[in-house]
């Protein structure tokens, strides 16, 4: 049609624009564009397959809105042996969602919202399992606690093994001090560890949320329940978050990093890298948004933990073993998002990976094992005996001494060899047990001594040196001769 006005030659207007002269001047006569002529189709290609009973299947969907297609034409090939096919659920699909259209029921309506700057920062956590992150060599199931400022979508995130308050404290903190500036209001969904309430139940606000919301100076306030919507701008931008890292771990080329501390470094220079992008809109934020003017609190909280005799504490519902001299100590415990730290007396003990979820366990061997040398009988049914094979290797080697002498040898071996651990070096004591079950036999604890043998230190021969005062003399006669 362009081509047409400008000399309206047919021929020449057709060859220009890729099309036959023909329906050129189909085009031309009828004076329409090709989307223009093109007539709806109210028609069927081939019978509707569910002809007969689709006024059944329509009361259905009246009754009961929430039906799914496929349940449905499971229902009917139940009832009509041999009158469907698999293929015709698509059909059935179709014939459904177009009745929804036409004929089912109201759906909720969502609003969009106008975000304001600097009014509000909202926090969420997202897994990360699917980055498949290794931490020398070693799968690192995480979280991340993912902080967003929804008009600029300027974003930080921290790592964190759980939904805690620990890591809502240390993910909030570390984004405002990033920042260093504080919006209005602090937004989270209704997580456990922000609104449940453990003394009555109810989902009201924790005392220690609001406490660290009144250091920031910021309000708290929660989405309703079951509506995540709310909080559908951290929620999309988690997404965004992990195809971003994902998209960086691949340039990296490697999944792999030696510390956690490494690991966080890198994912910190993606969201710095990022939010640099951010442009403006960052600038409008930290506009509207006041300084920030207080210290950074603590990032864990205390339990006092009574030490058993067993040499353990229990600590948020897991066990621990701790140093067996403070048996019957209260000690004071820091609970961090990652670790715990046992105190006493003011000074750090111990320093252990905190276990997730209830009534799991950790036990160090090098706390109980001078014990279990003295009461060896203790091992066969030792409660939390698997604790005390530190590796494969060390299991390996157990299993090969019972298959070599009777239990109670056995036991007694074993634990000499993890005598030998602690009193050495783990590594060195398992690469005597690699050698000795490759080589064959049992792996006693003499043998292992044998390879982990103590090496004396040799004291080099120290020959005293020989001092020429002759050069103290030649000193002193040219600083007399220079003053």
């Amino acid at each position: 049609m362009e081509e047409m006005s400008k000399h309206g030659q047919v021929g020449l207007a057709a060859m220009r624009s890729g099309m036959g002269r023909a329906t050129a001047r189909k085009y031309v006569r009828a004076g329409q564009l090709p989307s223009m002529l093109e007539q709806p189709r109210d028609w069927r290609t081939r019978p509707d397959p569910f002809l007969d009973d689709w006024p059944e299947l329509a009361a259905r969907l009246k009754a009961a809105p929430g039906l799914e297609a496929k349940t449905l034409f499971e229902d009917l090939v139940r009832r009509h042996p041999g009158r469907y096919e698999p293929g015709q659920l698509r059909t059935l699909q179709r014939r459904v969602r177009e009745w929804r259209a036409l004929e089912g029921p109201e759906r909720e309506v969502y609003f969009a919202q106008e975000h304001r700057a600097g009014e509000a920062m909202q926090t969420d956590f997202t897994w990360a399992k699917e980055l498949e992150i290794t931490i020398g060599g070693e799968a690192f199931p995480h979280m991340l606690c993912h902080c967003v400022l929804p008009y600029s979508n300027w974003s930080w995130a921290t790592l964190c093994r759980s939904e805690s308050m620990a890591a809502i404290k240390r993910g909030v903190q570390a984004a405002v001090f990033q920042l260093g500036r504080v919006p209005e209001w602090h937004q989270t969904d209704n997580s456990t560890a922000a609104t449940h309430d453990l003394r009555t139940g109810k989902r009201g606000f924790n005392a220690d949320y609001q406490a660290l919301m009144r250091h920031l100076g910021m309000k708290p306030r929660t989405i309703a329940i079951g509506a995540s919507n709310q909080n559908g701008d951290v929620e999309a931008l988690n997404g965004v978050l992990k195809r971003r890292l994902e998209q960086h771990l691949l340039m990296r080329a490697s999944r792999d990093f030696g510390s956690v501390e490494e690991y966080q470094a890198w994912l910190h220079g993606v969201l710095e890298a990022t939010n640099k992008t951010r442009g403006k809109r960052v600038e409008e934020d930290l506009a509207a948004m006041r300084p920030l003017q207080v210290n950074r609190l603590p990032e864990y909280h205390e339990e006092d933990a009574w030490v058993t005799s067993w040499s353990t504490i229990r600590v948020v519902k897991n066990t621990y073993s701790v140093p067996s001299r403070l048996q019957g100590e209260t000690v004071c415990v820091r609970v961090f998002d990652d670790r715990l730290e046992v105190m006493h007396g003011g000074k750090l003990q111990l320093t252990v990976e905190r276990l997730h979820g209830r009534n799991n366990h950790r036990i160090n061997y090098r706390h109980v094992i001078w014990s279990l040398l003295r009461k060896p009988g203790a091992f066969a049914r030792y409660k939390y005996r698997e604790d005390l094979f530190p590796s494969l290797t060390f299991r390996r080697a157990y299993d090969a001494l019972t298959e070599a002498m009777p239990g109670r040898e056995a036991d007694i071996e074993y634990l000499r060899i993890l005598h030998r651990a602690a009193s050495t070096m783990e590594c060195d004591v398992e690469t005597a047990l690699v050698t000795l079950l490759a080589v064959g036999g049992p792996p006693t604890a003499d043998r292992v001594a044998s390879i982990v043998a103590p090496v004396e230190p040799e004291i080099p021969a120290l020959v005293p040196p020989v001092v020429d005062l002759h050069d103290f003399d030649s000193l002193l006669a040219c600083v007399e001769v220079a003053s």
